[in-house]
């Protein structure tokens, strides 16, 4: 995406444009409300950062803690509680 970027200022060089008039069409400034654009996007990149940083959170996640083993429950035990039910 940073490279498509790239060549899109090199495009616009070499049509003689100048970098604040590549600039004002990638900030929304020919449109006509460019500083709510500006605004809107901002807000949305805001958003999306915390999406990330919540997601990365919870994906760090891990059922046990550190240092914990882990279960130790067996089918056996399972067994055993069945058997008992069956006598009663």
């Amino acid at each position: 995406m940073l490279e498509n970027l790239f060549q899109l200022y090199k495009i616009g060089k070499e049509l003689g444009l100048s970098k604040k008039e590549i600039n004002r069409v990638f900030l929304f400034d020919d449109s006509r409300y460019p500083l709510f654009y500006k605004i809107l996007m901002i807000i949305v990149f805001i958003f999306l950062g915390i999406f990330v940083i919540i997601l990365g959170i919870e994906a760090s996640r891990h059922i046990y803690p550190a240092g914990t083993l882990y279960s130790t429950v067996r089918i056996k035990d399972f067994r055993a509680k069945n058997d008992s039910i069956k006598f009663k």
